[in-house]
């Protein structure tokens, strides 16, 4: 009898099914892992992008300390007052009745001075700054005094120009630096109901130029909190004209007033006015500029006419 031939040993029919199965229980696993990985991938490009932003954001001049925005650069305020406590330090000055604050406070307004006005004597700054400039972020320019930021130091440009300052200025320009001073002083005297006769024009009183240049002086170092009657005993009385446009010409650069929990900030906007009480109840900074360049006139009043000074004129 042939000898049978025997075929290759059987597997078991359930065997495969067994494997079929275990392959399709691995497939399913895996998906489920993948759609896992790919949203952790999703979740970390969505939270990188949300840090990216905030430090985008916070390049434009966003501190966590501010808390509150007093006037928008987008707003056109006719006028808006905040009244604080009086501090003590008037208490250390002699006082002048019916002018030394005893009514102290912070105000905004976008109604007194045009942009047109603005545009016109940021070109006197222009002008003036193109003469000298610091070495470092922060230029100054005194009509009154004639000092000018040149380098690392200062000059007074009437001497040092001469004649040539008659071909930079026009009359013109120091009578719109007059009318612009004295629509400040009008300002000020109807929101403190005090009579404007009785301000005076005291020194420093400037224009200034900052851009994001780094530091070389202490002169160019303008972050600093800091109180006007206590850095200048003079001022009573403090204003700035902006003549620049926060996030259009400059970033970061905003005007803060310095409160426990609470700090108030001004967005500057060409043609603002904003003024306060010179004590330190008005204490406040200037956040560094980002980019770009900030132009404004820092205008100091006195109650007391020994430090008054006057108007500049083209001589």
């Amino acid at each position: 009898m042939a000898p049978q031939r025997r075929g290759p040993p059987r597997i078991p029919e359930g065997s495969n099914a067994a494997e079929r199965r275990r392959a399709t229980s691995t497939k399913k696993d895996r998906l489920p892992r993948e759609a896992q990985r790919t949203w952790l991938r999703i979740v970390a490009f969505g939270v990188g992008l949300a840090l990216v932003t905030c430090l985008l954001w916070s390049s434009v001049g966003i501190d966590d300390d501010v808390a509150e925005v007093v006037a928008r650069r987008g707003e056109v305020l006719e006028g808006r007052f905040i009244e604080v406590p009086c501090s003590e330090d008037y208490d250390g000055h002699r006082r002048f009745e019916g002018c030394t604050p005893r009514k102290c406070g912070r105000g905004v307004t976008d109604i007194v001075i045009t942009r047109e006005e603005a545009e016109q004597i940021r070109r006197i700054a222009e002008k003036g700054l193109s003469l000298g400039g610091s070495d470092g972020g922060a230029s100054i320019l005194d009509l009154h005094s004639g000092a000018l930021s040149v380098g690392k130091h200062f000059v007074n440009l009437y001497r040092y120009f001469g004649d040539k300052i008659q071909n930079i200025f026009s009359e013109e320009d120091f009578q719109l630096y007059r009318d612009i001073r004295q629509k400040v002083q009008l300002t000020i005297a109807e929101a403190f109901g005090i009579s404007a006769s009785l301000l005076y024009l005291t020194k420093p009183t400037f224009f200034s130029r900052i851009n994001s240049t780094e530091a070389r002086t202490a002169h160019d170092e303008y972050w600093h909190a800091h109180v006007d009657k206590v850095t200048y005993g003079s001022f009573d009385y403090t204003s700035l004209l902006y003549l620049s446009d926060y996030l259009e010409d400059f970033g970061g650069g905003r005007f803060v007033f310095m409160e426990e929990g609470s700090n108030k900030t001004v967005e500057p906007r060409a043609g603002r006015v904003s003024f306060f009480t010179s004590g330190s109840e008005n204490l406040h900074r200037v956040e560094k500029v980002l980019w770009g360049t900030r132009y404004a006139i820092t205008i100091a009043f006195t109650c007391n006419p020994d430090h008054g000074i006057e108007d500049p004129v083209l001589t």
